[in-house]
């Protein structure tokens, strides 16, 4: 899944830029999963990673530029599938997310930027853009099922996305639970089953319908 935010790291060209992008970007990571979001500084990433602290400074320009430029990278570890058919994507995808958040260091990015979020209006709205960037882009799978006809052609794909996504965050964050596969698959059944009864149409009845994703 993944996304078109790519800004401030902008491209992804290849050679000793490539390199740079990849060092300072692990290091980012790791800083997360020793310190947290609140330990993170330029200096401590350019010092981990190698790579001058202007260079840092010059492409990224803030904490909250390379954590957009990170999780916009892990994301781009997920594909959108197009099985052929609305049940196949949806397994797919639950479980490409799965195998992503099944990993330490991810789950800890996830726990680390969500917590600084709720402290920090720009970081709260980073997120918030990153996100909605995502279900926008995985919402063409649910789209193409709406063409196909397997779904109400009222049906809101960001929303059937945001019921997918939310076991997992729901699992990491609060049950602070291991996801698996097994969480996947049930998840993509229970929301292709809601997707197709109806229960996630869109609205027209104005502010608070329903329509937005939640979270």
């Amino acid at each position: 899944m993944t996304t078109a935010h790519h800004a401030p790291g902008e491209t992804r060209p290849g050679g000793r830029t490539a390199r740079t992008r990849e060092a300072v970007l692990t290091a980012v990571l790791e800083e997360l999963g020793e310190n947290g979001f609140g330990g993170l500084t330029m200096e401590k990433v350019a010092q981990r990673s190698g790579i001058h602290l202007a260079t840092v400074y010059r492409r990224w320009r803030s904490i909250e530029g390379l954590i957009c430029e990170l999780l916009t990278e892990i994301g781009s570890d997920v594909p959108l599938p197009d099985s052929g058919t609305l049940s196949g994507d949806l397994r797919a995808l639950a479980r490409s997310i799965a195998a992503l958040y099944g990993e330490g260091r991810v789950r800890r990015l996830i726990e680390a930027v969500v917590s600084a979020a709720a402290r920090d209006p720009r970081v709260a709205s980073m997120l918030r853009t990153f996100f909605d960037e995502r279900l926008a882009l995985a919402g063409r799978m649910v789209q193409r099922a709406v063409d196909r006809g397997e779904l109400p052609a009222d049906t809101d794909p960001v929303q059937v996305m945001s019921a997918l996504g939310a076991p997992f965050y729901y699992r990491i964050l609060i049950a602070r639970r291991p996801v698996d596969r097994d969480l996947a698959d049930s998840a993509a059944t229970a929301v292709r089953a809601a997707a197709h009864a109806g229960a996630y149409t869109k609205k027209s009845d104005g502010p608070g319908d329903g329509t937005s994703p939640g979270g």
